[in-house]
This record gives structure tokens, C-alpha cells and sequence, in this order.
């Protein structure tokens, strides 16, 4: 059965319920079955947005806005942000910044349940770029706590005390619903603002984020300025102290400034931004996978060595072989360079990843692709252009039911910009595709049904400019079961 745009009553059926199809009504199921087989029918062309936005790009936001503002107290501990801490959901990394001095590495937390306080210590980094030198950089893992739980943590000492609050997810399980929120190439102008506002007021609630690349673009400035990532840290701490981002290393990452005697890629981002990469058995922080709820994610690197044999290589195909769809069953990859974009800017810039691994997508049946790097949004159709050789010479994606939806959404609202021009006509194998700033939301209902919204800022905070009804790869045939019992 073929997933299509759902808009209004679609969408009110599918949020009748957290546990999505299995607690919707006999009713539900037959007029979402009328809906979709008069969507498929009028919706086989793609579809190019005519919505007029201004075309001025907004610059980054002052030193002295309010979102930069430093906590009071001397060497109060700042850029707060926590993502997952192992491979099950159990676990959690807490990262701080002291300025001025060492300060104290320990984290107090308890459960909401609890008056037990324990303590856990961290470990700490500093590094210098060009002439810039960072803060004490703090990076704490807890491990062993309980799913499904909301917990309290506290950084700092004395009048310098800061309290934050995250909650763990549900144990891995087939039909465990989640939310997660997309978000890509952020930056830190008035545009990014808008668009970290929507995400929070969105009435969905994404759970945590899965952030596709290209953070604080710093490497804009003179001598790629070091201390944009402060502001950046400082800008986002509002949702990524209290939820984890699930972070991805794009272009703007890199910071490989030879000229200024700056030669270890990615420096300022692996000492800022710690990943659980050796609980999945990576060798890089730069490509790993987590389980969270009932997904399975896999984030890659799209600007370190991927080809045959690289490290990389190498643990992608034993990563995907040990992925549950009996209790993961939503595989969804995380990489920063598309590999499917109908935009001019960046065109074709992910062709030889999606050589490499794309025959993989298929083999395994990833049910989703989020990338950044193009300042827009599009959505592909399921297809796959992988039956090439050089006596058939066919090199042109085909409808393939056993593909991902492929989706770009960098878009967060950058200084460098929107993307606008595309490429014409419109490829069969783009769904939709518009040029302006958003976010997503993917709202996992079930092992069989997810759905994905893509909200545009200008809109209001519950509408959704694209959405889809995903059903899942792997689990598919049992989905249409369901449909056909009806």
C-alpha cells in the first residue's frame, strides 16, 4: 500500500490514540482506508511548493541577545546539553562548560520519585584554536537508570547551583510509541531562533531530537571564531538541557583550517559534543547507532572515509545485521550530505555514499533518511536507483517498495541562507520540496505506523506544511493484514 500526504482528519484519527492503529476505531480504519485510496489516485505528481517567503537572509543574532545571556554567578557552568549514553536508552551524557576555572565535574541527580541523591563524575576537556581557548569542558555519563523516568540534575556549587530535568525513554519494545523532533543546519540567527521556537511550542512535544548536522556555524567567521560556539551552546541549552539531541557531524563540523595552523578535523565539535559511539562498537565518534523507544538509529559521517574496507565501512555492515525489528522496528539513518535532492546548490554532492550503501538501505529495509547540508525541505518518494551495470545502463531511480522515504530538512535557519532554486521539471522521484525554514516531527504509533510532519515557521505551531503516513518497511505485509481485516 503506498503512504501518501495526510492532512486534517487523517491526522486527527492517527492522534486518537499514543498506541496509534491497534486503539483507533473500526471507523478510523475504513474512512482512512476511503482517504487513501483517493489520495493515491490524484497524487502520482510531485509536488513543488508555491508558498512566497522574503528572501532576505537574516544574520546571526547579536552578542548581547537575550538567548546568548550568561548565567549569573561567577564561572556558573553554561552550554548545558545532554544526548544518550548507550546503546538501550539507560544511559545519558551531561555536558557543561565552566569559563574561568576547573569548577566541580559532579552531577547530582535523582529520580522524580525519589529522594535519593547520587553523584557521578565526568571527565574534562580543553582545547585551543588559533587563538581562541575553550573553557573547562565537562562530560558526564550516568548509566544503569531506570526507562521511562523523569530525572533531576543539578551542575555547579554554592550560588553557581543550576537544576535541569530529562526523562529516560521507554524500554526498547516493538510497540512502544515515541516522538522525535528533526532539526538541521541550525545556525544561530533570528530564522534559527524561529525555528527552535516552533519546535518547543509544537503542541506534538518531540521526546528528543535527531539533529542531521551543521551546529553553530562558526566557521563563518574570521579564523573560524571559537567563540560562536559558546553563543551557539549557550543559544540552544533552552531544549538540549532538558532533552537529548542525537547529534550528527556535518560540513561546517569539520574546521580544518590549515592556513591558521588548524589541521585536526573536527576539533572544536568532538571536544564539545560527546557521542556513545564504543557502546555500537564504533571507532569514531563521528558514526554510531542508539536504540531509543522503538527505533533503531544510525547516524553516519558523510565527511570521513566510507568506502570499502574504511572503518566506517566496516561497522555499518555489522551495525545493520544486528539490528531487532522484533524490537526495534523503526531503522531510521541519520547523515548530514542527502542522498536524493532536486535543489541545484549541493546537487549530487552525496552520490558516492549513496552508491556505496544504498543497496544496503534496500537489503535491510530502512524505513527513513534524514539529511541536512541543502537549506530546504524535500521529500522523496520510495525509490532506488541500484540495477546499474554497464550493459544495462539503467541510472535512474525507480519505485522501489522496500525503500526509504528519503528527507531533507536543513533548514533550521542558517546564516548562509535558503535554497530556492531547483532543478526542472521536478524529478519523479521528489514528493515535495519547498524552501524555507522548519522542522519535523516523527511520531512513532506503533511497530506498524509512524507519521511525519514538516512544520513551516511562518505557519502556526499545529500546522504541518508536509506529512506523511509512514508504514513500515519491514513490518508492512502485517500492516496491510490489519487494512484488509477491516
Amino acid at each position: 500500500m503506498e503512504e501518501r500526504i495526510f492532512r486534517s482528519f487523517t491526522n486527527n484519527i492517527l492522534r486518537s490514540s499514543r498506541m496509534g492503529f491497534h486503539g483507533v476505531c473500526g471507523f478510523g480504519y475504513l474512512f482512512l482506508g476511503l482517504i487513501l485510496s483517493v489520495v493515491i489516485r490524484f497524487s502520482e505528481a510531485g509536488f513543488t511548493s508555491s508558498y512566497l517567503r522574503s528572501n532576505e537572509v537574516s544574520g546571526d543574532m547579536p552578542f548581547d541577545s537575550d538567548v546568548f545571556r550568561v548565567p549569573s554567578g561567577y564561572n556558573a557552568p553554561q552550554q548545558v546539553h545532554i544526548t544518550q549514553g548507550d546503546y538501550e536508552g539507560r544511559g545519558v551524557i551531561i555536558s557543561w562548560i565552566t569559563p574561568h576555572k576547573l569548577g566541580s565535574n559532579s552531577v547530582t541527580y535523582w529520580a522524580d520519585n525519589s529522594k535519593i541523591k547520587k553523584t557521578a563524575y565526568g571527565v574534562i576537556r580543553r582545547y585551543k584554536f588559533f587563538t581562541y581557548t575553550s573553557g573547562f569542558i565537562h562530560h558526564c555519563t550516568i548509566k544503569d537508570l531506570l526507562f521511562d523516568t523523569k530525572y533531576y540534575y543539578e551542575l555547579g556549587t554554592g550560588n553557581t547551583t543550576r537544576q535541569f530535568w530529562f526523562a529516560t525513554p521507554p524500554k526498547p519494545g516493538p510497540d512502544v510509541p515515541y516522538t522525535f523532533g528533526l532539526i538541521g543546519d541550525l545556525g544561530q540567527t533570528e530564522d534559527s531562533n524561529r525555528t527552535l521556537t516552533h519546535y518547543e511550542l509544537n503542541p506534538l512535544k518531540g521526546q528528543a531530537v535527531l539533529f542531521v548536522g551543521d551546529l553553530s556555524y562558526a566557521d563563518r567567521y574570521p579564523n573560524h571564531d571559537n567563540t560562536r560556539w559558546d553563543t551557539w551552546g549557550r543559544f540552544v541549552e533552552r531544549s538540549v538541557a532538558y532533552q537529548p539531541w542525537i547529534w550528527t557531524a556535518g560540513n561546517h563540523e569539520i574546521d580544518f583550517v590549515p592556513a591558521i595552523g588548524e589541521t585536526v578535523p573536527f576539533k572544536p565539535y568532538e571536544n564539545r559534543f560527546f557521542t556513545p559511539y564504543k557502546e555500537s562498537e564504533s571507532t569514531s565518534p563521528l558514526w554510531y547507532s542508539i536504540k531509543r523507544a522503538s527505533a533503531h538509529i544510525i547516524v553516519l559521517s558523510s565527511y570521513s572515509a566510507y568506502g570499502t574496507y574504511t572503518p566506517q565501512y566496516k561497522w555499518l555492515a555489522d551495525e545493520l545485521q544486528k539490528v531487532n525489528r522484533s524490537e526495534t522496528p523503526w531503522l531510521v539513518v541519520l547523515v548530514h550530505c542527502p542522498f536524493y535532492s532536486s535543489y541545484t546548490h549541493h546537487y549530487m554532492e552525496g552520490e558516492t555514499m549513496r552508491v556505496m550503501y544504498e543497496s544496503w538501505f534496500i537489503k535491510y529495509k530502512v524505513d527513513i533518511v534524514f539529511a541536512g547540508h541543502v537549506h530546504a525541505y524535500e521529500r522523496s518518494e520510495r525509490i532506488s536507483n541500484i540495477a546499474y551495470n554497464l550493459v544495462n545502463g539503467n541510472c535512474s531511480p525507480v519505485t522501489d517498495d522496500s525503500a526509504p522515504v528519503y528527507i531533507t530538512i536543513g533548514d533550521g535557519g542558517n546564516s548562509e541562507g535558503l535554497v530556492t532554486d531547483m532543478t526542472q521539471p521536478q524529478p519523479a522521484y521528489s514528493a515535495f520540496r519547498e524552501g524555507s525554514f522548519g522542522h519535523g516531527i516523527l511520531d512513532i504509533k506503533n511497530r506498524t505506523h509512524a507519521y511525519f510532519g514538516w512544520h513551516r515557521n511562518q505557519d502556526g505551531v499545529a500546522v504541518e506544511a508536509d506529512s506523511l503516513l509512514l508504514i513500515n518497511r519491514f513490518w508492512k505485509h502485517s500492516a496491510a493484514t490489519s487494512f484488509a481485516a477491516v
